[in-house]
């Protein structure tokens, strides 16, 4: 039994949970628009998000404190460090294009974690894009709309301006927004006051409220869509309808496993349904 919680520590502490939510909600585009599965692309974004996610975790952590490091701190730079090769090694097998909007991806999530932006823009010492108030959780929801939704389309050379893109990209940035909030409740008592994330503005209530909103707006903009209510229709109600749970039971003493492992795995449950069900 202590064997198996420290694979799920590691599990989840290392990316690999979050990263193949990312990879779910990427293949999920891949059946939305009948494009061929990218394997080479589902590796990229997979092996991109466990360097792109443990980068911004652990940065700080690595840098000021090397020699102290904890094993499992240790096993997870390794780790990162194996994923950032085969990141590398799959980004030679994308487009060139698609290498273009990775860059600009790239550069977002990196700007979020470290210090280079001039400091009178924050409302911290950390002078990071993570640390303007009101940005952070908008800044993810933008960057995995681009990776889970530009990506795919683009690098199959789908064309972006379509109205059905843009109804896609909307839903999918909705959504990111709505599975942060139980993460940014539970934050509440250790984010900064200046921070002005969204529990601090609207409170907890309000912002379970806003997180209710969004998945109307989201399947409001599914009916836009013109799409038939067939098995994805009903599996889309199901993941809504556990998602808006999770968010009415989330609060800010919350278990570890909460948000890092049942919040974060609504994407992959989403993908497992269809794929079973579709």
């Amino acid at each position: 039994m202590q064997a198996l919680k420290h694979v799920l520590n590691f599990y989840i502490n290392s990316s690999i949970h979050v990263a193949l939510a990312v990879v779910s909600l990427t293949y999920i585009t891949f059946m939305e628009f009948n494009i061929p599965k990218d394997t080479n692309l589902l590796f990229f974004i997979f092996f991109a998000s466990v360097t792109g996610y443990n980068f911004v975790k652990f940065f700080g952590v690595a840098k000021f404190h090397h020699r102290s490091l904890t094993t499992w701190l240790k096993l997870i730079q390794i780790f990162s460090l194996i994923s950032f090769v085969l990141m590398c090694y799959y980004a030679l097998k994308l487009e060139m294009i698609t290498l273009l909007y990775v860059v600009g991806f790239g550069m977002l999530t990196f700007l979020y974690a470290i210090p280079l932006l001039p400091p009178n823009r924050f409302l911290d010492e950390k002078n990071n894009l993570r640390s303007i108030g009101g940005l952070k959780v908008f800044l993810i929801a933008l960057v995995w709309t681009g990776v889970t939704v530009v990506l795919p389309l683009i690098n199959n050379h789908f064309e972006l301006i379509k109205t059905e893109v843009l109804l896609s990209s909307i839903q999918r940035f909705l959504l990111v927004v709505m599975l942060m909030i139980p993460f940014e409740i539970r934050d509440l008592q250790f984010d900064s006051v200046k921070l002005a994330t969204v529990p601090q503005l609207l409170g907890v209530t309000g912002t379970k409220l806003l997180g209710i909103l969004l998945g109307i707006g989201y399947k409001i903009l599914e009916c836009l869509e013109d799409k038939t209510f067939g098995t994805n229709w009903i599996v889309l109600c199901i993941i809504l309808v556990i998602t808006f749970m999770l968010i009415v039971f989330s609060k800010e003493k919350q278990h570890k496993f909460y948000s890092a492992l049942w919040v974060e795995g609504v994407p992959i449950l989403w993908l497992i349904m269809l794929l079973l069900f579709t």
